[in-house]
């Protein structure tokens, strides 16, 4: 006798279960195109987990200086080939992608050097970095320690989200280029995901093109790919196409929900030094560096990225469908092609976002009783409210949403280890915001 699902067992409304499967039954064709994104990527880490011949020796510790750490080499070697770059940095010293960026950034730039933002304005965590200042504060008031500060120049357009938009070719992407490149540009840099903005993702499609323009037009300039939320969205990687710097961070995609925290840079080997220099100290680049506590979490990590990623790309569509059907403005859409694992919901009202999040986290595995509230989140200018029930504190390739509380109130959904999960959280979520909509009408 077939399985059938019970309202009553799952603690969730009949009206809830109802729309859940009818969901599902619309998403097999989109399940089908995640799965086999799976099995390619599955096989292109595995290839390169049997080429750099990995073996346990490689997932033992070290200690002290960290000098010929074969675990850590292993897994240098294991992203360079996956990612499609000459050379990487993986290091545990990263505490998050931003940690990521600013060590990258502040390796790669002097002063007098200018940056470009093609995607417009980075996301919150990085802009203190810069020294880009929210509006409340004066426009003199550099933070001391940021790059403006240290006399590197900022600038930013949205031409390379305009093209991702669709409403220009890539002969008028070249012609906004031309407008916004500089004699005195240094390095640009694309944040492929959307971050708290209402924007599209940067596909690995809309890179390949602007890749092609800045290849033969400017190739001195370097270009820089926060890569955060977007590994294993497609078949390759933005190395692949010649970027400069690709970075992003362990406790998202490509630690598989295995990985403790740490972080990533692939790229040509000089540029690659020049980030493990400002990580360390010049003159020990990538030679230094220890892991007293071994290295098989990240690498089994790695491993199960592509599949991890997969489920909760799974899930994304899944949240999209649900909460589109329950007359939610929702972005992407169930059907669109995803370049990262984040999934926008828009809510439009504070004490909807407040529940939403709090049903994620009830029905996360790790701190379920906790109930979130909006607070003043390092690096962010707006109150941010945060559901993260994980096993990694932060962690993204988890199940978590979160978003900035106010207007348009966006719940943020990312992550899931497994759509099932994303699943029931989100008809958690659609019975509590019934619940709302009954105690305020």
């Amino acid at each position: 006798m077939p399985l059938k699902l019970c309202h009553s067992c799952l603690d969730i409304a009949e009206n809830t279960l109802e729309l859940a499967l009818r969901c599902m039954r619309e998403l097999p064709d989109v399940w089908k195109r995640i799965e086999d994104l799976v099995f390619s990527n599955q096989v292109r880490v595995l290839r390169a987990f049997t080429r750099t011949r990995i073996s346990l020796s490689h997932m033992w510790p070290s200690t002290g200086y960290g000098y010929q750490d074969t675990g850590r080499e292993g897994l240098e070697n294991l992203f360079a080939q996956i990612f499609g770059g000459e050379s990487s940095l993986v290091r545990l010293a990263w505490t998050s992608g931003t940690h990521v960026l600013k060590t990258a950034l502040y390796g790669l730039l002097r002063p007098g050097n200018e940056i470009l933002s093609v995607t417009g304005t980075p996301y919150e965590t990085l802009r203190p970095v810069i020294g880009i200042n929210p509006p409340e504060r004066q426009a003199s008031d550099i933070a001391p320690g940021s790059l403006l500060a240290l006399g590197v120049k900022y600038r930013e357009c949205s031409c390379l989200v305009d093209f991702e938009s669709g409403t220009i070719d890539s002969s008028t992407l070249e012609n906004q280029l031309e407008k916004h490149i500089s004699p005195g540009t240094t390095l640009i840099l694309i944040q492929r995901s959307r971050g708290y903005s209402h924007r599209k993702t940067i596909s690995m499609a809309s890179l390949e093109v602007f890749m092609e323009i800045i290849n033969r037009r400017w190739p001195h300039v370097i270009t820089f790919v926060d890569n955060c939320y977007c590994e294993f969205t497609d078949v390759y990687e933005p190395p692949a196409l010649g970027v400069s710097i690709t970075a992003g961070s362990l406790i998202k995609n490509p630690g598989g929900g295995l990985a403790a925290t740490g972080g990533y840079v692939v790229g040509p080997e000089s540029y690659v030094n020049l980030v493990a220099e400002s990580l360390y100290a010049p003159g020990l680049g990538k030679e230094a560096g220890s892991n007293p506590y071994g290295y098989r979490d990240v690498y089994q990590g790695l491993f199960l990225a592509p599949k991890v990623v997969g489920e909760a790309l799974k899930g994304a569509c899944f949240a999209a469908l649900f909460f589109s059907k329950l007359g939610y403005k929702t972005d992407p859409g169930p059907f669109e092609r995803r370049g990262d694992i984040v999934q926008q919901i828009i809510l439009e009202q504070p004490e909807a976002l407040k529940t939403m999040a709090r049903a994620v986290q009830a029905a996360s595995p790790v701190d379920s009783f906790a109930a979130p509230e909006p607070w003043e989140m390092p690096g962010y200018a707006h109150k941010v409210i945060m559901a993260a029930g994980t096993f990694v504190q932060g962690s993204s390739i988890e199940l978590s949403c979160d978003g900035p509380f106010k207007f348009p109130y966006s719940a943020y959904l990312q992550g899931g280890l497994t759509k099932e999960h994303v699943i029931y959280a989100c008809m958690k979520a659609k019975d509590a915001l019934d619940g709302l909509e009954m105690k305020t009408s």
